[in-house]
């Protein structure tokens, strides 16, 4: 059968038209005309055990010959750590290959708080991809991502963004100081060319190509920058990290704490005036300590720091 292990739930009325009526109230694909349109129309899928893997609905679909036009789509994806579930306003279903392409108000949600908006999308649903190459939009947490094009996993757990990329973390307004105010000083905004990998479940994301690190008062550059973040377990035993943002370093990402910053490659550190650069710097936010590696060098143009660097002398 075409659709192995696939229950279609057809809860639906076939309607038999005049062509004249199909012309007027029923959608076309590229000019052609469907034999069927259905009311209330679903898929769904199972694993080898029964379990219930996905599903995927429509208000009423036009049934061609390789393919379902679905509109106000709706679909689930069932896996072991969590749910996700993708809206839109129009989806085609490709009967030989199981493949969706939605468009329109493209919006995925999982159930830990995750949120993509994009116009279009391609869902791979027998190797669990999601593609797209438009403008897309991530909310999770305190941090909201913006890129054009986008490759990873439903769930939103590993992600690659292509380019155009830029972050920001806004501050946790629970844990921000007595009297601060929503502005520059309390966001800190990261944009590089491309790509950026995120991975969750390793704790990591790695922003690639002309890298820059606003926050407000610090500026730092480079060419790669991993930024790794603690776990939840490690989260709870220490204290919360104070006035990273006056280190210069966003004090959270992704809705977790950071571990430590790796920047590798044409690092430049501005701070005022005054500038620093290496190959390679690590801010460890246990510490709030900024290394640098690979030929270090600070320009100072103030008197007053010049003095503090050499002891007040």
């Amino acid at each position: 059968m075409m659709f192995k292990r696939l229950v279609i739930i057809l809860g639906c009325v076939f309607l038999f038209t005049p062509v004249l009526y199909a012309e007027e109230e029923k959608p076309q694909a590229e000019g052609a005309e469907s034999d069927q349109q259905i009311s209330e129309f679903s898929l769904s899928g199972y694993s080898e055990k029964g379990k219930k893997s996905w599903d995927i609905a429509g208000k009423t679909a036009d049934i061609f010959d390789d393919v379902i036009k679905l509109k106000e789509v709706v679909g689930n994806m069932y896996g072991e750590s969590e749910n996700v579930k993708l809206t839109a306003d129009k989806g085609d279903f490709d009967k030989q290959e199981g493949k969706v392409h939605v468009k329109e108000n493209v919006v995925i949600t999982t159930a830990s708080g995750s949120k993509l908006t994009t116009d279009s999308l391609d869902w791979d649903r027998k190797n669990q991809v999601i593609t797209t190459e438009d403008i897309v939009n991530i909310d999770r947490d305190n941090m909201v991502t913006r890129a054009r094009g986008v490759i990873g996993e439903p769930g939103l757990n590993k992600v690659t963004l292509k380019k155009e990329v830029q972050v920001d973390i806004n501050p946790d307004t629970d844990k921000a100081k007595a009297g601060d105010k929503p502005g520059v000083k309390n966001k800190i905004v990261i944009i590089c060319d491309g790509p950026l990998e995120i991975d969750y479940s390793k704790n990591v994301a790695t922003f690639k190509n002309n890298v820059k690190v606003d926050t407000g008062d610090n500026l730092m550059y480079s060419d790669l920058m991993n930024v790794y973040f603690l776990t939840s377990a490690k989260e709870d035993k220490k204290e919360p990290l104070q006035d990273t943002a006056a280190a210069g370093l966003a004090p959270s990402l992704m809705g977790t704490k950071i571990d430590k910053i790796v920047a590798k490659g044409n690092v430049k550190i501005v701070r005022g005036e005054n500038t620093s650069y290496s190959e390679e710097a690590t801010y460890t936010a246990s510490d709030k300590k900024i290394i640098l590696t690979g030929r270090p060098r600070l320009v100072i143009y103030s008197e007053e720091d010049l003095k503090s660097a050499f002891g007040g002398m």
